[in-house]
């Protein structure tokens, strides 16, 4: 069985700011405190965490799923890439987040887990969860 992840996390806002917020340069750059490059767009290209990932956008289903080829520049040469799969369900009045990661090169299922866990998942949630806050104040 290749190696392969599979996280989630409830977030407190719509699939659609979630999906959009993903795909924004501005805004993945801000929730991950580093610099992203991304398109909304099939086939495109991005780079993000300042170049140590990239990758190219294969499948963009609006406010639903997102399918990447993606890779670091810690995979060895001659890997292939792997592919990530983000998913977006709606929980009641939140978002259910899903990442599946799947094609790693062998033995990096746990390194990567936790890079995703603190590179994208808790710095995502204190995000939406200023955001939420700032717009009650408002």
């Amino acid at each position: 069985m290749e190696p392969s992840i599979k996280i989630s996390a409830i977030f407190p806002v719509s699939a659609k700011k979630l999906y959009d917020s993903w795909l924004n340069s501005k805004i993945h750059t801000t929730f991950t405190g580093t610099k992203a490059h991304i398109e909304p767009r099939n086939g495109s290209s991005f780079s993000i965490a300042n170049g140590f990932i990239t990758g190219t956008n294969m499948i963009l289903q609006p406010f639903g799923r997102i399918v990447q080829s993606w890779r670091t520049t810690d995979f060895p040469e001659g890997a292939i890439d792997s592919k990530v799969e983000i998913l977006f369900e709606k929980h009641n009045n939140s978002t259910k987040l899903t990442i599946i990661h799947t094609q790693l090169p062998s033995g990096e299922e746990k390194k990567y887990e936790k890079c995703w866990k603190e590179h994208y998942l808790k710095p995502m949630k204190a995000y939406f969860q200023k955001a939420k806050a700032s717009s009650k104040t408002k």
